[in-house]
């Protein structure tokens, strides 16, 4: 091997070439710096440019195998950048595919006040606890209304509905008749009850099913239309009786008569007609 120069005066570069070459020859390749320092003895700088013209003697001698300078494992110096000791970077095989996003829907004003915040012991905070004006402010559902009171209003119209009927089916030719001949021939009722049941009840149950939205287009309709009906022709016989009534009529009109004679069979109709479309309704959603 080689012995490194020993002079106590700065060599020029020039010198230090032929050494340099024989270090390359040696081991076969162009010597790093960090070598180059340690074996002639020598600075960064001339390391450096001696380094520089055995890199540029070897690539122009053999162009197609250019020599690179290969650092000693246990020669890693402040000159090793972190781009010559880093992995070259793999491309991907696969594209990444990101999953959408899915946008966060809005909370509605005031839902989150229908959660009182708890406090250490479980107990309702009383600063949270919900009061009748916070509830109407945020729009909370309130209680439902009570409707027992609907039942005061009807025991007074159901009296006067009653008897209107009745008395108007006593002077359209109802009266007491025996529905069990030769079964019960005691059992007697007066037929002028079918019209306050049967008019007035199939109104109320039509303005049920209308004013209800749990029925198909076609029901609700036709619910609509019959229940107006039946209310309109409940007016018109109480307004006629005590017409007749008031004038001292024993027996009415014939006009009067047929209309009354034929309200119980278009209660029937109109009832069954409903019930009809709702059942189809139900079989339907099945």
């Amino acid at each position: 091997m080689s012995t490194p120069l020993r002079t106590s005066y700065p060599v020029p570069v020039e010198d230090l070439i032929p050494a340099a070459r024989r270090l390359a020859a040696e081991l076969g390749e162009v010597p790093s710096q960090n070598r180059l320092m340690k074996h002639l003895r020598i600075g960064k700088d001339k390391a450096k440019a001696v380094h520089a013209a055995l890199t540029d003697e070897h690539t122009d001698a053999r162009p197609e195998t250019r020599l690179h300078s290969v650092p000693d494992p246990d020669e890693t110096t402040a000159d090793t950048t972190i781009a010559e000791l880093a992995p070259e970077p793999v491309e991907e095989e696969f594209p990444q595919v990101t999953a959408p996003v899915a946008p966060v829907p809005a909370l509605r004003p005031g839902w989150l006040g229908r959660f009182p915040r708890l406090t250490r012991r479980g107990g309702i905070s009383p600063a949270d606890e919900p009061t009748a004006d916070t509830g109407a402010e945020t729009g909370d559902e309130m209680r439902p209304v009570r409707s027992w009171p609907v039942l005061l209003l009807a025991l007074p119209a159901f009296v006067a509905v009653w008897s209107g009927w009745v008395g108007l089916g006593e002077l359209t030719g109802f009266g007491v008749v025996h529905p069990l001949p030769g079964i019960a021939d005691g059992f007697t009722i007066n037929s002028a009850i079918t019209l306050p049941i049967g008019v007035e009840t199939y109104a109320a149950f039509a303005l049920r099913v209308w004013l209800s939205g749990r029925v198909p287009a076609k029901a609700r309709q036709f619910a609509k239309v019959s229940a107006l009906s039946a209310l309109a022709l409940g007016a018109l016989g109480q307004v006629a009786y005590h017409l007749l009534e008031a004038a001292g009529v024993t027996a009415a009109p014939w006009p009067i008569t047929t209309t009354v004679a034929c309200l119980p069979v278009a209660v029937l109709g109109m009832g069954a007609a409903l019930a009809h479309l709702i059942h189809t309704r139900e079989n339907g959603s099945h």
